[in-house]
């Protein structure tokens, strides 16, 4: 499986595509995470902000900052509900824009992957958290065939296509997350696995959606016509309908959660 460039600029196709399991894996993951309310939050790669909502609506935080590149993401993020506590704005996850000890928690839903230096930006977020805050990630077990569009990734390799992964993706293991938080010397890390299902209306219906994904839409648009009506129909062998015509499967992430020593 080969690396490659995988951009999201648009945050309205983010969202029909990711926003829903983004959701899905975000509450088990804010659960497990256990941190009370009245915090202060960075979210690190918020996106569109599907994340950063979540965080807003259970978390009853006094203060939430979302970081991104993408303009065309953060467009769509100040749009949302969330933005009438949340604020939202450019960085870097390398180089985030604040003062040490600026924040309670700092979060990285689905971004470790595409940081260049991990390991730099876990100790980015562990700076900017004050002394027994807590630094948490989580991240879809892409190596693992943890990822939403693997029934799709599958049968691409099977018929001798390379999906895109992003640049980081040994990051997304478990065992890496636990040796990224603990080298960046973090206290009390734990990690654990995260499985979701989403039901779709149909294999068409589960079709557009996957197609709007950087990985995997890109890659089809470039093929024959021939070839991507024989993925289609490789991909719906895969994935048999309910009575109802409807399409259900799980993905899985791996997360991981340390404290900033005192």
């Amino acid at each position: 499986m080969a690396e490659g460039q995988i951009r999201f600029d648009d945050g309205a196709a983010y969202e029909r595509y990711m926003g829903n399991w983004s959701r899905r894996a975000g509450t088990i993951f804010l659960d497990w995470m256990a941190a009370p309310s009245g915090l202060k939050w960075i979210d690190v790669g918020c996106g569109n902000g599907a994340f950063t909502e979540l965080i807003v609506e259970l978390c009853a935080p006094t203060e939430v900052h979302g970081i991104d590149p993408s303009e065309g993401q953060l467009a769509f993020a100040y749009k949302r509900p969330a933005a009438r506590l949340a604020k939202f704005g450019r960085g870097d996850a390398m180089a985030l824009p604040f003062p040490a000890d600026t924040f309670d928690v700092a979060t990285m839903a689905l971004v470790i992957f595409f940081v260049p230096d991990p390991g730099k930006g876990v100790a980015e977020m562990a700076r900017v958290v004050r002394p027994g805050g807590m630094v948490a990630a989580y991240a879809w077990d892409i190596l693992g065939g943890g990822f939403t569009l693997e029934p799709i990734r599958i049968e691409m390799r099977a018929m001798g296509l390379t999906p895109l992964n992003p640049p980081s993706v040994e990051a997304s293991r478990i065992e890496a997350m636990r040796e990224l938080w603990t080298g960046a010397g973090l206290d009390a890390v734990e990690t654990r696995e995260i499985t979701v299902q989403r039901t779709f209306a149909n294999f068409e219906d589960f079709w557009a959606t996957s197609m709007l994904g950087a990985s995997i839409g890109p890659t089809v648009a470039a093929m024959s016509p021939a070839d991507v009506e024989l993925l289609k129909t490789r991909v719906c062998a895969r994935l048999p309908a309910d009575a109802a015509g409807r399409i259900t499967y799980g993905s899985r992430a791996n997360a991981v959660k340390g404290r900033v020593p005192k």
